[in-house]
């Protein structure tokens, strides 16, 4: 069995080769604890949207291999999802595809007596964050100080 901590990583070698035989792009695997519960959330991604199909067929050609793996030594609950609008940035990976994206930035700490920026994502190196905020601040944080980044989908939306 695999460590609560290493779960993840180990599910996302054991899923990535299996989600992108389907044409689809792994976003991320997280095994998470919500109440009593135990989710391993597979969130997988494709250019033109996730549809409930998409899922379904992740979860099917997953099932078996899990069950074979058994990376997993608590009773837990199998989601497959899309990684939504206002995505959030988890992996280097996604971090240098949106480079000049529009972002939202939640802190564990306040900088300049504030946690959360809207801004526009600049630089990523070795997990150093840039961002411009849209007031002109300039943040450069560790990734480890952001309770989340997120896309902005809504940035330029017209009410």
């Amino acid at each position: 069995m695999a460590e609560k901590k290493n779960v993840a990583e180990t599910v996302r070698e054991l899923a990535k080769p299996l989600v992108e035989s389907l044409g689809l792009k792994l976003w991320d695997v997280r095994f998470v604890k919500e109440g009593a519960d135990s989710i391993l959330r597979i969130i997988i991604d494709k250019d033109e949207g996730v549809c409930i199909d998409d899922c379904v067929a992740v979860n099917d050609v997953l099932d078996q291999p899990l069950d074979e793996a058994d990376p997993i030594s608590v009773p837990y609950r199998l989601q497959v999802q899309s990684p939504g609008i206002e995505r959030e940035l988890t992996r280097d990976e996604h971090f240098t595809a949106y480079l000049g994206a529009p972002v939202k930035v939640k802190l564990h700490k306040a900088v300049n007596e504030r946690k959360q920026y809207a801004g526009t994502l600049e630089a990523y190196d070795g997990g150093e964050i840039r961002v411009t905020a849209d007031d002109g601040t300039a943040l450069v944080f560790p990734k480890s100080d952001a309770a989340w980044v997120k896309l902005d989908d809504f940035k330029d939306f017209d009410s």
